[in-house]
């Protein structure tokens, strides 16, 4: 079962694994946008992201780098 878009609190955990040297607010949402879709167990449309959707990923992530 991959990870979708809705799926904010798993992609962040995802995320602070993959770069935890990067604070989670100086990413752009382009930057996210890519990174979400590379990982390795997304697998969700792409183009079904939003910046509402964005924002609660880098929260997530956040939440997650800030432990």
């Amino acid at each position: 079962m991959g990870l979708k878009w809705q799926d904010s609190e798993d992609i962040g955990i995802e995320l602070n694994q993959k770069f935890p040297e990067l604070d989670p607010l100086a990413v752009r949402f382009t930057d996210l946008h890519r990174y979400v879709t590379e990982l390795k167990d997304f697998e969700d449309d792409p183009k079904k992201s939003s910046e509402g959707i964005l924002e609660n990923i880098q929260m997530a992530w956040l939440e997650e780098h800030n432990g």
